[in-house]
């Protein structure tokens, strides 16, 4: 009974860790002329329905403007594909983006060197991991 109650608890461990009804976060701005990518514009999107970032870069005659939001992911991959033929870099160039890892609106990312061979366990299965060790040495 003891593994059945361990089992269990470490089933529902990995299910909530896997990120399945999990927050996401994006950067959220409207019409700004810098990348609003900084701590101030952080917001948590709303769960189970704005599951994806998106950012618009519009450029104008002034410069280049940023908006920033959550969305859904249907509205999001709609507005992108729609807005496709309009994306060109140049004056009045409107190009749409969606995401879906947290903060994925802000800058771009540095490319990272691919993590070695001898990390096998990621950040967030660290915990489980470390949970099952920890009840498999109780029930013996």
């Amino acid at each position: 009974m003891r593994l059945f109650t361990v089992s269990t608890l470490l089933l529902v461990l990995v299910f909530f860790g896997s990120g399945l009804a999990l927050q996401i976060q994006c950067y959220q701005c409207e019409e700004m002329t810098h990348d609003c990518s900084t701590p101030d514009f952080i917001v948590n999107c709303t769960v189970n329905v704005q599951d994806m970032c998106q950012k618009e870069v519009l450029v104008k005659e002034d410069g280049i403007h940023y908006r920033k939001s959550c969305a859904s992911s249907g509205a999001c991959l709609i507005a992108s594909s729609g807005y496709q033929q309009f994306c060109t870099g140049k004056l009045n160039s409107v190009c749409i983006t969606c995401c879906n890892t947290p903060l994925c609106n802000g800058p771009r990312q540095k490319k990272r060197p691919p993590p070695s061979a001898g990390v096998a366990l990621s950040a967030t299965r660290l915990p489980v991991f470390s949970l099952y060790v920890l009840l498999s040495s109780a029930l013996c």
